[in-house]
């Protein structure tokens, strides 16, 4: 039996289930406990022909132009868990296993394609576009984890997000299968979800599992039950249960509850897997209207507050959640790979150790720098509420150093 992939949880709501004419995504980050995730930021760039880019494994070619991204991604590789562009584009991903072992030799990775997607696709569409036709050219399939005594590899699904639509797009190999969805609210998780529902598909797919005696052609093409091992993919997702309890009105609140709740699974806090970093967007349909990207950058969303990021230009960098960099003598760009492992963390993510530490052992303290916290983070929400309900448009100057100014105010709390 292959390792169980990481149970992150991916969702999206659309109005009327979710507030005010707001589409709603969020994500948990489940992946190894100790990993460090970073949140950082690239400005749109022009590049030269025939230049190339070098992702996580491997170099492919570069496009002209690459939007602006804001990422939040485990800081020893290239791509991200998740992530939005300056158009409000926003992709997750998720590690799936499928009944075909996923290829260990070194190609793009699930998070790669998630930058990637991002960085080239304007809308909801062409990022899907972006990452199947890289998915078709490279492949997908190396290490998922820094982990140099062996090697955990998975396959990928993806949701993929903007203002009006959004995609769930999953992959064995090369093929896939992707459903396009308006209304409602959907939860993904780490096992295949599309059934016979499908609005763009691998144009090999049904000939290639036909080849493999998956199907036979006479029953209807379910793609989770051709590809699924046994009955994976019966046992529902537990996090569209949650999101359902908040009933109609899903907010960013109701989003981040979602993401701090133990008790339904969603906020992984196993043996192995620990959230070690969320992320919830809000996209109002009307395009005069910012899109607003909150991130923790720390690990248990429980113990984390999520701090608001809006695309402007020139937006202010924020070094303190961003990891020390070892250009090339970082140990997962040598070969043979990940022979030791450096000291990831940020200044953030060692404040917070030290604040969990507290709200383990000192339980009054503790509760006492929660409630701090929590009321930090309801002031961002409420200042962001604020800018979504003006008449007036947003002066950029107003909030280029939003996130900056929310991280270095977490911080001093924790000083």
């Amino acid at each position: 039996r292959m390792a169980a992939a990481p149970p992150s949880y991916c969702f999206v709501a659309f109005p009327p289930c979710s507030k005010d004419g707001l589409v709603v995504f969020g994500k948990n980050s489940a992946r190894p406990r100790d990993e460090v995730q970073e949140v950082v930021y690239f400005a749109a760039a022009e590049h030269e022909p025939g230049s190339k880019v070098e992702c996580t494994y491997i170099e492919i070619e570069q496009v002209p132009k690459t939007h602006a991204v804001v990422l939040s991604r485990p800081s020893w590789l290239w791509g991200a868990e998740m992530g939005a562009n300056e158009h409000g584009v926003c992709v997750a991903n998720e590690a799936v296993v499928t009944r075909e072992p996923a290829s260990e030799s070194e190609a793009l990775l699930g998070m790669d394609l998630v930058r990637l997607g991002l960085e080239r696709g304007a809308t909801a569409k062409e990022a899907l576009d972006v990452i199947v036709a890289l998915l078709e050219e490279h492949g997908q399939g190396g290490n998922y984890y820094e982990d140099g005594s062996s090697c955990h590899t998975f396959q990928s699904a993806f949701l993929i997000v903007d203002r009006n639509e959004a995609w769930i797009l999953e992959t064995s190999g090369k093929y896939w299968a992707a459903e396009k969805i308006t209304e409602g609210a959907k939860c993904i998780c780490n096992q295949l979800s599309l059934t016979t529902k499908i609005d763009a598909e691998h144009p090999e797919l049904r000939n290639y599992v036909k080849s493999q005696g998956w199907w036979n052609g006479d029953s209807d093409f379910n793609f989770s039950e051709v590809f699924s091992l046994a009955e994976d993919h019966l046992a529902c997702c537990s996090g569209r249960e949650s999101l359902e309890k908040q009933g109609g009105g899903v907010s960013a609140q109701a989003m981040i509850d979602v993401l701090r709740d133990k008790d339904s699974g969603v906020c992984v806090d196993s043996e192995s897997f620990l959230t070690t970093a969320s992320t919830v967007s809000v996209l109002p349909q009307d395009p005069s209207f910012p899109c607003i990207h909150y991130f923790t950058g720390t690990p248990d969303p429980s113990r984390s507050i999520f701090k608001p990021f809006i695309f402007v230009d020139d937006v202010k960098l924020v070094p303190k959640v961003q990891s020390p960099s070892f250009g090339n003598d970082d140990p997962a760009k040598k070969i043979p790979r990940f022979q030791e492992k450096p000291d990831r963390r940020h200044e953030l993510y060692k404040a917070h150790e030290w604040a969990r530490s507290l709200l383990e052992n000192d339980q009054d303290k503790g509760q006492k720098l929660m409630r701090i916290m929590l009321d930090l983070e309801k002031q961002g929400l409420e200042a962001m509420e604020d800018i979504l309900s003006r008449t007036e448009i947003l002066d950029p100057a107003e909030v280029v150093d939003l996130f900056y100014d929310c991280v270095d105010t977490e911080l001093k709390f924790f000083k």
